[in-house]
This record gives C-alpha cells, structure tokens and sequence, in this order.
C-alpha cells in the first residue's frame, strides 16, 4: 500500500488569493472534485495529510490534517496541490520515482526503505494527464477542460428516467438525477454535456440547466438559467450563472448575473451582485491583489471570491475582481478591484473584528444545519490571525 501526501505551495501568495491562508489548495474544486479527491482516484488510497504551513489548522468536514512539510517516509506518494489530475489510475513502473505532465514535476514517488525531504527534479519519469493550475484563477481552466468529462462519468451510476413535465434537449440518457427533487417545466439542454443532480438536490420551475453541469448534494437551484458549472453541497442559486465554481454553502438566491467566478464557502452575495467576466477591449484578464499585478493570460474571468465574503443588494464587480475571504462588500455600486480580507466597506481601513466574525459565521451556519464546533471554530479563527497581520 502506498500512503499519499498532498503538498501546498510552500508560499501561495497574490496568485491564489483569496483562498491563501484561508484553506488548502487541495481542498480546492478543479472541476466536479477537490484537487485532493481527483489525486485520491489516480492514486486509489485516501489521503493522509496535507503537507504544508499557509492554512495550518484547518478544520472543516473530515478531510486530512494539515502538517508542515517534513520528511515522508516509503512507501508513499507526494502529490503537488498545484495539479489537478484527469483521475484515471497511475500505475506506474517500479523503477519511476516523478510524475510529470508537460515535463514538470507534479509528484513523487517514494519506494519502501527511503525518505523523501523536498520537491526535485531527479530520477525516472512518468507523464500523466490533467491540468497545471497557476493561481485561483486556473480553476476556470480546469472547470473549461475536465467538467464535460466528470458529468459523463456518471452516465454509468443507477438513476432515474426524465422528471415529470420537463423538456429535453439532447438525449435524454445524459440527465443523471440522483435521489434528487424536480419540479415540472424545467428545461434540459444536454446537447454540450450532461446535466448530473445529486442526492437531496432540488431543481425549480423555472430553471434551464444547459449542460455540462453538476449540481451537488442539497443544492437548491430557485430559478434562471445555469451552464458550464459546478455547484458544491448546499448552495443556493438564482439567476443567471455560468462557466463558474461554487466550492459549497454558498448563497445567491437572487437575480443578478455570475459568469467565470470562484465563489468561496459561504458566500452570500446580496440580491442583484452582478460580474463582469470581460473587458471592453477583449483583451487577457490582469488581477491587481494588495499591490501586486498578476496577468492571468485569460479572456473571461469574473470575481474570486473568498470563504465568508458578502456583498451588498446591487453590488457591481468588475472583471477580474477579488473579495477576500470575510470581506462585507458595500458602499459604492461598483465595488474596487481587491477587497482586503475582512473589510467592512469598499474604502478605508476598517475591518470586522474577530470576535464579531465568528459571531456571524456562528449565525450563518446554523442556517445550513453545520455545528459550530470548537474545531471550526478554532479553524476559522486562525484564518482570521494569519490574513488580518
């Protein structure tokens, strides 16, 4: 048996704002999946830790611990968090000790009896499928490159036929309703990819999902038109969305439109929050975070936007916007191009404070029925520490 390792960037930096210091890499949505379950499929073992130092501590529904990156004893496979594997099997040969993909270095294979201490570049090779992922905003290149194939993998899972009063576009075998709710007059339009609705999802009249789309468990979607997406457990959403990644318990049940944006765990953007996914010229997409400018080589990207963030009713945000996690997005209709974690307002210095941050997360969570345990608790305290110094 090979134990697996997820290693974080060592510093993640502006280039995955607003998730750095907020939570691992790994736990991520690349696609359908986190980072770290795609790499649990290639690998086919659960992961043991998560090895690296920005989001230590951090508690949420089960996943690995976090730990600094020591030393990984053999037999083992440490797996770099920046790259979002296909999921199909690796089996690589005995005397392989890197996977690659476009001859970088992605993973590291360590036999029984020796001891790995860093990443490097050395000994047999074997290359793999999946995409790099440079920053946050890559994660809108790998919903754009794996999602149309993760939906079709559950063409195989047991469901049932076409709901009731719903109209089909495409074949009809490419809707996947899991144990889920919904309701007559919602249109289907399967001919891009297929449209999968997992257990305890509800689907309202109303709403026309055009595939590839995923819409995880408990997951209401209240209306409007969705395509290209990802939906984690407990969302709920209205309006008009596409090409966008909702890592779960995140809130828009409103009008307004979100088009090529991460939106962060518990979420709640206020009625009428709309994105721009692309400029006036047309041209690549730059993102301007705390100072520093990062060209993301992209047409469409919205809002990035960190865990627990909120925006007022009528919130614009403009292309390339990021609000980072805890940030109360209000004031001007157009919000700035970097939010600063947990500010109150879009302008000046003042921040929530600690205490009444986990008061409201305390609040909000009650709403989705999570216990606020001490570990949460204690994770989302930390997370206030390292992003307020």
């Amino acid at each position: 048996m090979t134990t697996l390792y997820l290693l974080e960037p060592e510093a993640p930096g502006a280039a995955w704002a607003p998730f750095a210091g907020v939570r691992p890499i790994a736990e991520l949505r690349a696609g359908i999946w986190r980072i770290r379950e795609r790499w649990e499929a290639a690998a086919g073992e659960d992961a043991t830790a998560l090895l690296g130092d920005h989001a230590a501590g951090f508690s949420e529904s089960g996943e690995p611990s976090v730990r600094s990156s020591a030393s990984v004893e053999g037999p083992a496979l440490v797996a770099a968090s920046w790259f979002a594997p296909t999921g199909v099997p690796i089996t690589p040969a005995p005397n392989i000790r890197r996977l690659t993909h476009s001859a970088e270095t992605v993973g590291w294979l360590i036999p029984s009896g020796e001891r790995w201490t860093r990443a490097h570049d050395q000994g047999p090779a074997l290359e793999i499928e999946g995409v790099r992922l440079r920053g946050t905003y890559d994660l809108l290149t790998a919903l754009e490159e794996l999602l149309t194939a993760d939906c079709a993998d559950f063409l195989a899972a047991p469901h049932g036929g076409v709901p009731e009063g719903c109209v089909i576009l495409g074949d009809p075998t490419h809707l996947i309703v899991l144990g889920a709710t919904v309701e007559p007059g919602v249109v289907f339009d399967l001919r891009q990819g297929a449209v999968v609705v997992d257990q305890g999802a509800e689907v309202r009249h109303g709403s026309r999902l055009e595939g590839p789309v995923y819409v995880g468990p408990g997951t209401r979607i209240l209306g409007g038109f969705v395509r290209g997406s990802v939906f984690g457990p407990e969302c709920r959403v209205r309006g008009e969305i596409s090409t966008s990644v909702f890592l779960g318990f995140a809130n828009k049940s409103h009008e307004g439109f979100v088009g090529h944006s991460v939106i962060g765990h518990w979420v709640n953007l206020g009625a009428g929050t709309t994105t721009s996914n692309l400029k006036n010229t047309y041209g690549p997409v730059r993102l301007e975070i705390a100072g520093e400018r990062l060209e993301t080589g992209r047409l469409n990207v919205g809002s990035l936007i960190g865990d627990h963030a909120k925006t007022a009713i009528g919130t614009m945000l403009g292309t390339g916007t990021v609000i980072s996690a805890g940030a109360n997005v209000f004031g001007p209709p157009t919000a700035p191009k970097y939010v600063a974690p947990f500010a109150w307002g879009c302008s000046g210095s003042e921040r929530m404070t600690e205490d009444g941050f986990l008061r409201v997360a305390e609040r909000v969570m009650a709403r989705r029925n999570v216990a606020f345990s001490p570990d949460r608790r204690e994770s989302l305290r930390l997370t206030y520490q390292r992003t307020t110094r």
